[in-house]
């Protein structure tokens, strides 16, 4: 491995534990504005998080209001998980082996992960649609439709390092 790849690396290595970090922090701090709005002040919810004002939704209906939340923590608590799993897959990924089972295994639950959290996000922005219909102001965007792509591309690469851990494998058994 060059010393150019192995800076890059590196680098997305640091870049992407930045990413899982601030990640797990927005959960926790959505987590936190999430029950402080149920529980104590109502008003959190004009700032549940920056950026994020669902008062109108609070004051239209509380139900609705749990499942839109619901679904921003559970959609932002999933990136946080597909962003651990790259994590490790840097750990265990070796360029000078590239095609391992777990590697491979690793790019499968990666994509299965980041498929979830796309049909979540097309779930939940078809729902929040329907509030919007019903005179609800709710302004956030759940980005469906390139999750779901960065899903599909993952699962290919999945299936190619599937293929070359089985090659690998044939040409391990032949010698």
């Amino acid at each position: 491995m060059s010393l150019k790849t192995s800076l890059v690396f590196k680098i997305l290595n640091v870049v992407f534990w930045l990413i899982f970090i601030g990640l797990c922090i927005k959960t926790g701090a959505l987590l936190t504005s999430f029950f402080v709005s149920m529980v104590i002040n109502s008003a959190a919810a004009k700032n549940l998080y920056p950026g994020l004002d669902l008062f109108g939704l609070f004051e239209f209906s509380r139900p609705h209001y749990f499942l839109i939340v619901f679904s921003v923590i559970l959609q932002t608590g999933l990136k946080a998980y597909i962003s651990y799993l790259i994590v490790r897959f840097f750990l265990n990924f070796k360029l000078s082996s590239p095609f391992e089972a777990d590697v491979s295994a690793m790019i499968f639950k990666i994509s299965h992960f980041s498929f979830l959290l796309g049909v979540l996000a097309l779930i939940s922005d078809r729902y929040m649609k329907k509030l919007m219909e019903k005179g609800v102001s709710i302004v956030y965007e759940w980005g469906a439709g390139e999750i779901l792509f960065f899903s599909g591309f993952i699962y290919i690469l999945a299936e190619v390092f599937k293929k070359g851990t089985e090659i690998r494998s044939e040409n391990d058994l032949t010698i």
